[in-house]
């Protein structure tokens, strides 16, 4: 199964993050993402949090950590990535502002397709081969093929299908929860996933990577005074990246099929795939506390 897995990565990894986006997107239309203008601050903060946070804590730990130049690649290119698809549901069992969530959701995930490029280019160019050439092309191409088109069509269905939106959502969800099952497995049968290899020390820089992302995060919106509602959003947005797509590019930048560089590639894989996991967890954390907040707070009332 691993050399056929590696044959048909990137098909993989598209198919993965096109039924992702197909899904999230026939749960929305027009009017959720109104609220950039009903709530200004709150998501202009969210977004600017989204756009300079993940970069300038890649950038500190690129410089000033040693790491392994495939971790540093794939520090970069989570940082480039907007946030993830799974952010809203999170940000609902956290009892927090969804409308928000799904406002700094869809601006970020539009604004991609430059900014994604952009972050690339600028962390890790100098920690590439001498002989690497950016595909920032390929990379925009990937951005609107699996991304954007597909979001796009999941709001369409949701606006001329309604009495079927919710169930096809469900069911195109489901079939990415799949793409990701056989990425995992595919990964780890071809012996791609070796937590030997990658090193303790390279787990803990990526540990230490996503608790600074939330501290900040949360730091942030205390100083500015947010609502717990609205904190739980921008925190969860921030933290949740969108792993399917660092995949899926991780997949265009170091082939698995190509022999060239794949140590390299291997060691981008296991790093956008071990942030995966933790941000779950960390996510699983920030619910928790805001439910139990909510409440001491109703307990309080009463």
């Amino acid at each position: 199964m691993g050399e056929l897995y590696i044959q048909y990565e990137y098909s993989v990894a598209a198919f993965q993050l096109i039924c992702a986006m197909v899904g999230m997107g026939a749960t929305l239309t027009v009017n959720d993402f109104k609220d950039v203008l009903r709530e200004p601050k709150a998501v202009f903060t969210g977004t600017l949090l989204q756009f300079l946070v993940p970069p300038l804590l890649a950038y500190s730990f690129i410089t000033f950590l040693n790491m392994h130049i495939g971790v540093a690649i794939g520090l970069a290119l989570i940082a480039a990535i907007p946030g993830g698809t799974t952010s809203n549901v999170f940000t609902l069992f956290a009892k927090g502002n969804v409308p928000l969530s799904i406002s700094i959701t869809g601006v970020t995930t539009l604004s991609c397709l430059l900014f994604t490029p952009f972050v690339l280019g600028v962390l890790i160019i100098d920690y590439l081969p001498g002989d690497f050439v950016m595909p920032t092309g390929k990379i925009i191409s990937d951005i609107i093929l699996t991304l954007l088109l597909p979001l796009c069509l999941g709001m369409l269905i949701h606006r001329f299908f309604p009495s079927i939106s919710g169930t096809l959502s469900k069911w195109f969800i489901r079939a990415s929860l799949i793409g990701i099952l056989l990425i995992v497995v595919g990964s780890a049968s071809a012996g791609r996933l070796d937590l030997a290899t990658f090193g303790q020390e390279n787990l803990i820089i990526v540990l230490g990577f996503i608790i600074a992302l939330w501290v900040v995060t949360s730091l942030v919106t205390r100083i500015l005074d947010f609502s717990k509602a609205d904190s739980s959003a921008i925190e969860i947005e921030v933290v949740v990246r969108n792993i399917n797509l660092a995949v899926l590019i991780k997949a265009s930048l170091f082939p698995a099929a190509q022999s060239v560089n794949q140590s390299l590639g291997d060691m981008v894989l296991f790093s956008a795939l071990l942030f995966g996991a933790v941000q779950m967890l960390i996510a699983a954390i920030i619910i928790a506390m805001r439910r139990k907040n909510t409440a001491s707070a109703t307990l309080a009332k009463n």
